[in-house]
């Protein structure tokens, strides 16, 4: 039978098997955190330790760092280099192979280039290190061999060599890929905090994100404006504002004086509360029923903090009024969740 032959033979998955699994799947995440901690116990507290020369050499990069790698390898590098770039620190992805027909180009005498190969030994890496060298960029090498070509020709080698792999045949990169892949995101977490970068910068590189969305979106982005926004004058009479109300749709109304401020709410809710206590509304002007000094936001104060007023004083809508009180639009609680702000 042909090994082909054989991986379309079906496999009856028994519990025996599946305990079988099981232990495995312990044993493999007890490898590679075993892995991960032997990893931790090799940076030192010096200066002179090799992640802190890196980080040096990183923070004083002006240009991009390039991560590159080839085979898994490649695949870890490609993650890193998304991470560093999402995280304030401008990083590319340059395939090992492809540099050597081409891609070599995408690399100045200003990057700092990082190279991943667990042996220190890929082909690919032997024949553009040297020339990446004579170009003028510094090279941090991420290996699992001191002794290893990449290693020695290294500005700064980070060894991420692992006792063993998880992969029961000690073949498979498995907790080696696992050690690399924690020490880039090492690098990327202390080079965001060395860097100063907050949530803002975060949300920038990630509108799309629901951070995005929270730390991006201002008032003005979601607010209703111009003639969607219910208002009327304080000596309007109840049911002409109730008429104002229903056509607008926002379950409210703003009561605005002649400069066109903001002086005034009419709520869906204080309407079912009139009714309780007043028989006769034709009598009754929005001066005498409305709320006064209602609270309002800036349009261009974020979104989020117009959620957190409108929790905070258990409300659903919000006026939005600038510098000088003026109505400018109006918000409903369904607005800021449309925009999936909330």
């Amino acid at each position: 039978m042909s090994v082909t032959d054989a991986k379309s033979l079906p496999i009856d998955f028994d519990a025996k098997k599946a305990l079988r699994a099981l232990e495995l799947a312990r044993e493999t995440i007890q490898i590679e955190t075993d892995a991960l901690l032997a990893l931790k116990a090799r940076l030192s507290d010096s200066p002179d330790d090799s992640f802190a020369k890196a980080m040096a050499l990183l923070i004083q990069c002006t240009g991009r760092v390039v991560v590159s790698g080839i085979g898994k390898s490649g695949h870890i590098a490609r993650k890193i280099a998304a991470t560093l770039a999402s995280t304030g620190t401008p990083a590319l992805f340059v395939h090992a192979a492809e540099a050597l027909h081409g891609d070599l180009g995408m690399i100045t005498d200003n990057d700092v280039v990082i190279a991943i190969s667990y042996s220190g030994e890929a082909a690919e890496f032997v024949s553009i290190i040297p020339i990446i060298k004579r170009m003028g960029a510094k090279l941090i090498a991420m290996t699992g061999n001191d002794a290893s070509r990449l290693a020695q020709l290294a500005d700064v080698h980070l060894n991420v060599r692992v006792d063993k792999e998880a992969c029961p045949l000690n073949l498979a990169p498995t907790a080696s890929t696992t050690a690399t892949l924690a020490m880039g995101d090492a690098l990327a977490v202390a080079l965001l905090d060395a860097r100063g970068f907050r949530e803002e910068d975060f949300a920038r590189s990630h509108p799309g994100g629901a951070l995005g969305r929270r730390l991006l979106t201002h008032v003005r982005d979601v607010m209703r404006s111009g003639a969607a926004v219910p208002a009327v004058k304080p000596d309007v009479p109840l049911p002409t504002a109730l008429l104002e109300i229903t056509r607008k749709g926002m379950a409210m109304t703003a009561v605005v004086d002649d400069a066109g401020r903001a002086i005034g709410i009419f709520t869906d809710g204080d309407l079912r509360r009139l009714i309780e206590n007043v028989q006769d509304f034709n009598k009754l002007k929005m001066s005498d029923v409305m709320h006064a000094n209602p609270r309002t936001v800036n349009p261009d104060q974020l979104a989020v903090e117009a959620v957190e007023l409108m929790e905070h004083f258990r409300i659903n809508q919000l006026l939005v009024a600038d510098a000088d009180g003026k109505l400018v639009g109006a918000l409903h609680i369904h607005d800021l969740t449309h925009a999936k702000v909330i």
